[in-house]
């Protein structure tokens, strides 16, 4: 009886640690900003069903970038504490597991979207994985640039779920681009700020790593923050979405502002978590405004 207790312990826990690779978390945000784009790329009725098939496809997309890149940063995630206890550093998984799991994820989310939304939306989910991959991730040892090139991949999921619902890439996909590409950097800047010191036991080149008094991380956040309240009004001002929606995101976006100025008041870890909350928040929020307030076409 107790070895066949332990054999389903170590399979609820080898399940996990896959669920764990695919960074649900994160994935959670880019499913919403791929829906929030269908709906707001949707011509008429939103078809439901080619929606739930984008979000899926690029769920896996999704998914397999985050085990790719279980797989790559392995031995930096052994080194911090937040990730000594990810499935590769912990044992959990052979990193050979991890590849294949995310190799097999990865093709089969583009393999989707190119049959379930268009030749299009896969390219840009590939495009996202290997941008990723290929160039974020390595230049996260080598320069503190790597922030602004990871946050072109990170913002391209809104396009997906718009190109597949109206077949080209056109102002409204660019300007979902945009609100996330500027968003990014107030949000990893505070989660940096927050751990830079195992950022820096792994020799990852994160802005407050190699600014340890927080000046320039803090005074991005603030730049970034502000250019953010501006990029959140546009869509109202094309035309996309209503007064409700511009009033809104005006309310929203400045009150994300004044909390990047209350933790650059004080550069502590505790406002710097404050404040990677408000990030997390606020891209929801602007975007059921957004879907909520939609004009019609």
């Amino acid at each position: 009886m107790s070895t066949l207790r332990t054999a389903e312990l170590t399979l609820a826990s080898r399940a996990n640690a896959y669920v764990a690779l695919t960074k649900p978390d994160v994935s959670f945000l880019v499913l919403i900003t791929t829906a929030a784009g269908f709906y707001m790329g949707s011509r008429g009725p939103v078809d439901w069903l080619h929606m739930v098939h984008t979000v899926f496809g690029t769920m896996l997309i999704a998914g397999g970038t985050a085990a790719l890149n279980h797989y790559v940063e392995r031995d930096s995630d052994r080194l911090m504490r937040r990730t000594a206890s990810r499935p590769l550093p912990s044992g959990v998984l052979k990193p050979r597991q991890a590849l294949a799991y995310g190799v097999a994820l990865s093709i089969a989310g583009a393999l989707y979207l190119y049959f379930a939304a268009g030749a299009l939306a896969a390219g840009l989910g590939a495009i996202t994985c290997l941008g990723y991959l290929l160039a974020y991730t390595p230049l996260k040892k080598r320069t503190v640039w790597a922030t602004f090139v990871g946050a072109f991949p990170g913002a391209i999921p809104p396009m997906i779920g718009w190109v597949a619902a109206s077949g080209r890439l056109d102002l409204g996909a660019w300007l979902l681009f945009a609100i996330l590409f500027f968003w990014q950097f107030p949000h990893f800047h505070a989660i940096a700020w927050m751990y830079r010191e195992d950022y820096a036991r792994a020799g990852i080149l994160m802005l407050p790593v190699v600014d340890p008094a927080g000046s320039r991380t803090f005074r991005q956040i603030l730049l970034t923050a502000v250019a953010l309240v501006g990029v959140s009004l546009l869509p109202a001002i094309a035309g996309l979405a209503g007064m409700i929606y511009f009033f809104g995101a005006l309310v929203l976006s400045v009150a994300l502002l004044q909390v990047c100025v209350w933790a650059a008041g004080a550069k502590t870890n505790s406002q710097a978590k404050w404040l990677m909350h408000a990030t997390v928040a606020y891209i929801p929020l602007l975007l059921a405004l957004m879907v909520y307030d939609k004009v019609l076409h």
